[in-house]
């Protein structure tokens, strides 16, 4: 009778011990599946900037409304921020996309256009964009991604991106073409390394004048389109 008991507590004590286990782990993987983005969308002359733990199919104001938290933002108020997760933005024109983006620091960035009428052609600065995500939700767009550049594993890297490199420092700007979203062509994205003076190398470039000239500092140009 005792072997039986023994063997019996054994057993339940086994199993208590394996449902901790697998409790903790799909508790963390929970908490993992539920992390925060950024969610940021116009409509109807408003902006909304949203926090929300699920995805939320592209354009549908009313279920981003209901399952994230979102407040109303007013343009005066919309100051230039960092983004070190991922961001999402809704968009029908090209006015409020650049207001929100233009040298604004984002790593990984999804951009959703929710329009119908043609965009012009415009240049949007982003500095440090590691990854892009596009989708045209009204047509037939395929969603499309590009990697410009791997994340780096130090912490405290800075936040417009800029490494150590000897004593020479790398920044990484983007310049972004908003016609992309017109055409059906594949999403592309050229690169130009060492790229000591942003003015002298395109000098036709918008914004070049922006960035100064420095004897410690390189650029990295990407070219999205």
């Amino acid at each position: 009778m005792k072997p039986r008991a023994f063997s019996a507590f054994s057993f339940w004590l086994l199993a208590l011990i394996l449902a901790g286990f697998l409790g903790i782990h799909i508790t963390g993987s929970f908490v993992t599946s539920q992390k925060n983005h950024t969610l940021i969308f116009t409509k109807e002359n408003t902006i909304r900037n949203c926090s929300c733990s699920v995805d939320i199919r592209d354009c549908d104001y009313c279920l981003a409304n209901l399952m994230c938290n979102c407040k109303t933002v007013l343009p005066s108020t919309m100051e230039k921020t960092t983004y070190k997760s991922h961001l999402t933005i809704w968009f029908t024109d090209t006015s409020v996309l650049e207001m929100l983006l233009n040298f604004t620091r984002v790593w990984d960035l999804k951009l959703s256009f929710c329009g119908t009428t043609p965009l012009p052609t415009e240049y949007l600065a982003i500095w440090g964009l590691r990854k892009l995500r596009v989708n045209k939700v009204k047509g037939r767009f395929l969603e499309q991604s590009v990697t410009i550049h791997g994340s780096s594993n130090n912490e405290k890297e800075d936040l417009l991106a800029v490494h150590n490199k000897g004593r020479q420092m790398l920044a990484y700007i983007s310049f972004l073409d908003t016609s992309l979203f017109n055409g059906y062509s594949l999403l592309k994205s050229y690169s130009v390394e060492n790229v000591s003076s942003i003015t002298e190398h395109f000098p036709s470039l918008l914004y070049s004048d922006v960035f100064s000239t420095s004897d410690n500092k390189s650029y990295v140009v990407t070219f999205i389109y």
